[in-house]
């Protein structure tokens, strides 16, 4: 997607404003005074929103200062969002994540826990139905193949990837079609409209919590190594002491003191331990290798 695209994108973007926190900004708070956190689009805004609501509260008491949480439509629109110094913290998909440092010098800080008290990781995979004619990875060449969004790692990057290591051009060898996002792209799968695409695995845990997921409607062809889970970024133009403040809160959320509900919804989704912990840019770097493999252009995203 191109910057100008991107700023169209942008004004339909974050139509989803939920306010938290204090009713007086603390003095040290940025700007107008208001943090604003912007959440990549990984499942319905429906589920999303109620969710990050609390997370937003959260982070407001921590820190002492109101916080705004928009809901994005697309993973660039968040990107562009931070680019144009409108958000000041934003989670974002690992190769969301490593366009946002390129174009928009996100700074990753943080991220989900695992039970062991390390960064969380997961799985992308691509698959099928039974049925569907399709028995190895090698059979999903010139067939439909949903993909959730082009700047979505384990919607995108990985399973071109994995396409890629079957002879399967990511591109022209498949007839694809974006969804959207990852619920999305279950849902072409399990509705049969489309022959093959991404599941990851914290979509499949997300579908098990609201008891839509039948592990005998999927056949998986490929499955990636670990990846790591999304950061949770600082915009670095954030004044210094500032944005030290910001990231010893963020590196250190409880989310224990969400309400029952949300709880569920991030262990099912984020982190079993339901806690965040520190993250550095470098551990995305794996990703840039990917990006660089298969030759993808990010501006282009």
């Amino acid at each position: 997607m191109n910057v100008k695209t991107f700023a169209t994108s942008l004004l339909v973007s974050f139509g989803t404003l939920l306010t938290a926190g204090a009713a007086h900004a603390a003095p040290a708070c940025p700007g107008d005074g208001t943090v604003r956190f912007g959440v990549e689009p990984y499942e319905t805004s429906a589920r999303m929103i109620p969710v990050y609501k609390s997370i937003g509260e959260l982070i407001s008491k921590k820190l002492g200062c109101p916080v705004q949480v928009y809901v994005a439509t697309s993973y660039n629109a968040e990107i562009e969002a931070m680019r144009n110094n409108k958000l000041d913290i934003g989670q974002f998909g690992p190769l969301g994540y490593v366009l946002a440092h390129q174009v928009a010098h996100a700074e990753a800080v943080a991220t989900f826990a695992d039970m062991a008290g390390k960064p969380s990781t997961y799985t992308a995979s691509i698959v099928t139905w039974p049925g569907s004619g399709l028995t190895k990875i090698a059979d999903v060449a010139g067939q439909s193949f949903a993909y959730s969004d082009p700047s979505s790692t384990s919607g995108h990057l990985f399973p071109a990837f994995g396409l890629k290591k079957a002879g399967i051009d990511p591109d022209s060898g498949v007839r694809a079609l974006y969804a959207g996002s990852h619920t999305a792209s279950f849902e072409a799968i399990r509705n049969h409209k489309v022959k093959a695409g991404e599941l990851n695995s914290e979509e499949i845990d997300s579908a098990k919590l609201h008891k839509e997921y039948d592990p005998s409607a999927f056949v998986t062809l490929w499955q990636s190594d670990p990846i790591p889970v999304d950061p949770i970024a600082v915009r670095g133009a954030l004044p210094a002491d500032f944005k030290a403040k910001l990231t010893t809160v963020l590196q250190n959320l409880d989310l224990h003191e969400l309400p029952e509900d949300a709880q569920k919804f991030m262990a099912a989704n984020a982190t079993p331990a339901l806690k965040t912990v520190p993250q550095t840019d470098a551990s995305y770097d794996p990703i840039r290798a990917l990006v660089s493999t298969l030759h993808i252009d990010l501006s282009k995203l």
